[in-house]
């Protein structure tokens, strides 16, 4: 990293120990999220920011226009992997600080690195339907989490995640991709067996993690700015690889995890050690 201003690179940290509460770990344990704030100085959002936008620039391929798009299309420009593009990015990625976090609050002595995305959501950007990151994941267990990195301060206009709380105890919709379909019935779901919906705004420098069987939602951006969004997928060190169950399950071994057999450690040249205890 080449940073002139010595004054500045001194706010940059993505290595110190954000020191969680026994209270913050209840709480993402009981309920399946976690908001933490000031996780992450404005200078460092910034510096990365500016990086992480300038490839999603450069690697979108969305050209259709939104009135045209499907719900899914609608929701964010998405763009995975982007540390395997830039070694700016790819500093981001490797924070210790924030996989030390994801470890901690599962309860695991290291993690690897599942994949990237940034999420951004364009001006007048449809909402992002009810889901659980975990349907797409060919793995073992539970210990796996995402944590959701707003570049700015997320106000509601701009359709900052919402969490439905203790849902990944529910087992209703573990079947369900992204679509018009899981945001209907789910959102039927989560009323009727009475999860409450958190989607409070975020504040600069505020992240949330969220296991991958906790069920969220985002709503529209109504703003005139895009709603930049980075993400980081933790996994504990050691997980293993399930017989895969669907099509969306042999993408991501494809993807993700070097076609790795069922049984063996999700371990692949793309998922690397970031925090060992």
């Amino acid at each position: 990293m080449t940073i002139l201003d010595v004054p500045i690179r001194g706010a940059i940290d993505l290595d110190s120990h954000y020191r969680l509460t026994e209270e913050q770990i209840r709480f993402f344990r009981e309920r399946g999220y976690v908001k933490l704030k000031d996780v992450l100085t404005p200078q460092t959002l910034d510096y990365y920011g500016a990086e992480i936008t300038r490839k999603v620039i450069e690697l979108n391929t969305m050209n259709i226009p939104m009135e045209k798009r499907s719900t899914y299309q609608k929701a964010f420009l998405q763009i995975m992997n982007l540390w395997t593009r830039s070694e700016i990015v790819k500093e981001f990625v490797m924070s210790k600080r924030l996989a030390r976090i994801a470890a901690e609050l599962m309860g695991v002595r290291g993690v690897r690195l599942y994949h990237d995305q940034a999420l951004y959501k364009e001006p007048s950007g449809g909402i992002t339907p009810w889901h659980a990151d975990q349907f797409y994941w060919p793995l073992s267990n539970s210990n796996a989490v995402t944590v959701w990195i707003p570049l700015q301060e997320t106000p509601m206009n701009m359709g900052p995640l919402g969490f439905a709380e203790k849902s990944h105890n529910m087992q209703f919709g573990r079947d369900l991709e992204i679509s018009d379909t899981s945001e209907q019935q789910l959102q039927d779901a989560l009323k009727r067996e009475g999860y409450p919906l958190n989607d409070t705004p975020f504040d600069l420098g505020e992240v949330s993690y969220h296991l991958g069987w906790t069920y969220h939602r985002a709503g529209p951006n109504t703003s005139d700015q895009p709603r930049k969004v980075m993400t980081i997928i933790y996994m504990e060190d050691g997980i293993r690889i399930i017989q895969p169950k669907h099509n969306a399950h042999q993408a991501d071994l494809r993807g993700w995890l070097n076609n790795g057999k069922p049984g063996e450690a999700a371990a692949g040249p793309l998922n690397p050690v970031i925090y060992s205890a």
